[in-house]
């Protein structure tokens, strides 16, 4: 609906890496991210928007509701989006109930003080990366709590992981762990969707316009798996070994609700790739 105004003025976006961009742009210049373009669009129709992002990178679902719920309620939103527990799904130890739990709590909370609240569940990481095959169950466990929290707490989900497009590798950085622009643009619209938001519709759930270039396979299938494992999976791992995380040091890069200055309107990559 052209010139409806959406009913947020307070935004405050809580999470991990996903929620603080990372894959979308980078250090140097700035991240922007799927939450950064949700709060694009509400300011397209909502001027007045004041927009906080408390997300940090590395943050287990436990860090983020120890660490950010606090803060988020502070700041008294009428919209908060709530992402977490991808992290909790490549560590060895892994406790659907427990990281669920840590979501619930953050569900309740902030709807009780008559905040909003989004959330997402995650696609099949191992259609994107083989060899994450043996945390497919968990993903499918973990999205399932996460369904019967929201809706006990009247919390809007964006299903991102029922429909193909979401492994198409073009959405994801070449990390695949995080996504790419496209894949930030992507999961902005579907939680624009989820809340029915003007000038949301369902065009992030189609396909690319133009068909994915042919998946490797046998020896160059196994060569790209070993340098993807090389360039990410080691350094991954050794930093779990020596006790740090990619978050170690760092703080929210938006703590504060402050008013969002937009970017002249640009076409949408997500419609004409």
């Amino acid at each position: 609906m052209p010139g409806a105004q959406v009913p947020f003025s307070r935004y405050v976006a809580l999470g991990d890496s996903q929620t603080e961009g990372v894959g979308d742009g980078d250090d140097v210049t700035g991240l922007r991210g799927w939450a950064d373009r949700l709060a694009e669009h509400l300011a397209r129709h909502n001027p007045g928007l004041r927009y906080a992002n408390l997300a940090v990178r590395g943050r287990l679902a436990g860090q983020v509701h120890a660490g950010q719920l606090g803060p988020a309620l502070a700041l008294r939103p009428d919209l908060a989006t709530v992402v977490a527990g991808v992290n909790d799904l490549l560590r060895p130890r892994f406790d659907a109930d427990e990281v669920a739990g840590h979501l619930e709590a953050m569900f309740a909370a902030l709807t009780a003080q008559g905040t909003r609240v989004a959330t997402l569940t995650f696609p099949d990481v191992a259609r994107v990366t083989p060899l994450a095959r043996p945390v497919s169950h968990r993903v499918t466990a973990l999205n399932q709590r996460i369904r019967e929290a929201a809706h006990r707490h009247g919390v809007a989900v964006a299903e991102t992981g029922h429909h193909a497009v979401v492994t198409d590798a073009r959405l994801w950085s070449a990390d695949r762990l995080h996504a790419g622009p496209l894949g930030h643009e992507r999961i902005a619209a579907a939680v624009a969707q989820a809340l029915a938001l003007p000038g949301s519709d369902d065009a992030w759930t189609r396909p690319l316009a133009t068909p994915a270039p042919p998946r490797p396979v046998g020896l160059r299938a196994g060569a790209a798996e070993l340098r993807w494992a090389a360039d990410f999976l080691r350094p991954w791992i050794a930093r779990r070994l020596r006790g740090h995380s990619s978050g170690d040091d760092r703080t929210a890069k938006r703590p504060d609700l402050v008013p969002l200055e937009l970017a002249p309107l640009h076409r949408d990559p997500a419609r004409e790739a």
